[in-house]
C-alpha cells in the first residue's frame, strides 16, 4: 500500500471513530423516548382503567340502598365496604304494593370477577320479585336462572325478607346465608335461618320461607359473612358472639348509630389488619 493510502485509511478510522459516539447518542435517545412514549401509554391505561373502575363502583352504589330510609316505624341503616375496587356484596330495598323488599346477596369471590354478578343477580331478585309473592318462591326462581347458564355460573348466598310496615309482619328465606339476628325489646334473641342452598349449587332445591313480627323497639341485623370473618392480630375471628354482644350494647339506639357501632367494633377488632372480604352490614329497627 501507498504511503497516501495508508494516511487515507487512517483519516477514515478517525472520522468513523468520531461519529460513533454521535451515534450512539442518537440511539441512546431514541430508545429513552420510546420508553418515555411507553410508559406515558401505560399511564393512560391505567387512568382510563382507575375511572371504568371508578364508573362500576357508582353504578353499583345506585344499584344498592341509600344508607338510610324509612318507612313507617321502620328505620333501616346499611353500609358495604369492598375489599377491592368492586365488592360482591349487594344490599337493595324496594318499595312493592304489598311492603318493603330487602335483598342482601354475597357473591362468592372477590374483586371484579364478583362485582360484575352483582347486576346480573339484582336484576333476577327484582324481575322475580315483580311476579312472585313469596320469598321462597323468589329465591328458587333466582337460583333456577343461575342454574340455567351452561358455561358460568356465580355461587352466592342471598337472604330475602319482605316486611308489611302496618303489622310488623316479616317472611324471609335465607339461601346460605348467615343467619340474620333478631334482638326482641326485651333483650332476648332470635336467628333467622329459615331458608336452603346457597344459590347456583344445584338445579332444584327446596327452599323453606321463615315469618317473625317485628314489634316496637324490636331491631334486625342482616350482615354478609365478611363481618364475622374479620380477623385480629392473632388469627381470631370476629364471630358470632361479638357480634350479638355489640348489637345487644347498643340496642336502645337507632339503627343508624346501631350500623356504626357495629362497624366500629368489627374495625377495633381487626385493628390493622387489611380487610379480608367484603363486609355488609344492614340494620333495621321498629320505633320503640
Amino acid at each position: 500500500m501507498s504511503q497516501s493510502g495508508f494516511n487515507t485509511g487512517i483519516a477514515t478510522r478517525r472520522v468513523v471513530d468520531r461519529a460513533a459516539p454521535a451515534s450512539r447518542r442518537r440511539s441512546g435517545r431514541t430508545s429513552q423516548s420510546d420508553l418515555d412514549a411507553k410508559l406515558e401509554a401505560l399511564q393512560k391505561d391505567y387512568a382510563d382503567l382507575h375511572t371504568a373502575i371508578f364508573e362500576a363502583a357508582q353504578v353499583h352504589r345506585r344499584l344498592c340502598a341509600p344508607r338510610q330510609l324509612r318507612y313507617g316505624d321502620f328505620e333501616i341503616a346499611s353500609e358495604i365496604f369492598a375489599v377491592r375496587h368492586l365488592p360482591g356484596d349487594f344490599f337493595t330495598v324496594e318499595q312493592t304494593k304489598s311492603g318493603i323488599v330487602m335483598a342482601l346477596g354475597d357473591i362468592c369471590g372477590k374483586g371484579l370477577a364478583a362485582g360484575m354478578w352483582t347486576t346480573h343477580v339484582v336484576g333476577m331478585v327484582r324481575a322475580h320479585t315483580a311476579s312472585l309473592s313469596g320469598t321462597e318462591q323468589v329465591v328458587a326462581a333466582v337460583n333456577r336462572d343461575i342454574c340455567r347458564m351452561s358455561t358460568v355460573r356465580p355461587l352466592a348466598s342471598l337472604f330475602l325478607a319482605h316486611l308489611d310496615p302496618a303489622t310488623g309482619v316479616l317472611n324471609y328465606c335465607s339461601a346460605g346465608h348467615p343467619p340474620a339476628f333478631l334482638l326482641r325489646a326485651d333483650r332476648s334473641f332470635e336467628s333467622l335461618a329459615v331458608g336452603g342452598l346457597l344459590l347456583g349449587v344445584l338445579d332444584d332445591p327446596v327452599y323453606s320461607a321463615g315469618q317473625v313480627r317485628l314489634d316496637a323497639g324490636d331491631t334486625l341485623l342482616i350482615f354478609s359473612d365478611g363481618i364475622l370473618e374479620s380477623h385480629d392480630q392473632h388469627g381470631e375471628e370476629f364471630g358470632y358472639e361479638r357480634l350479638k354482644a355489640q348489637l345487644e350494647k347498643a340496642h336502645s339506639a337507632s339503627a343508624d348509630a346501631i350500623l356504626f357501632s357495629v362497624l366500629g367494633a368489627v374495625q377495633d377488632f381487626a385493628t390493622i389488619r387489611p380487610l379480608m372480604d367484603d363486609m355488609t352490614l344492614a340494620v333495621i329497627k321498629r320505633d320503640a
